[in-house]
């Protein structure tokens, strides 16, 4: 995977579990498509990815580290992650792996589609 495009993925996931949400948004193109992961469906735009992770930090508390990184034959990009989710008392909801697929575009997120083992 291009140095490039691994920095930049670990930019984003540091500033997200960081709850720097411009850092995190820098790294995002402006027609970005986010998963609300616990919810369904997606958010489009750097605006309804900041009111989204704004009112998903009031309800969990997630936290992901990247622990693998290909890139698929489609130019995808495969972040594996180990991903551990509590609720605001403190109350593991998910820990596991999950797979983050990336679409980058311009050199920026354009996409993420989760996919859970």
């Amino acid at each position: 995977m291009d140095k490039q495009i691994q920095d930049l993925i670990k930019k984003a996931y540091s500033a997200f579990n960081a709850r720097d949400i411009d850092s995190a948004l820098s790294t995002f193109h402006e027609k970005v498509e986010w998963p609300k992961a616990f919810e369904g469906g997606y958010v489009s735009g750097h605006d309804d990815v900041r009111k989204y992770w704004t009112r998903q930090w009031t309800e969990i508390n997630p936290n992901v580290e990247p622990i693998g990184f290909i890139e698929r034959p489609n130019g995808t990009f495969e972040i594996t992650v180990l991903q551990k989710v509590k609720d605001m008392n403190g109350n593991v909801i998910f820990d596991g792996i999950v797979k983050h697929i990336i679409t980058i575009q311009d050199n920026l997120f354009r996409r993420m589609d989760i996919e859970i083992e």
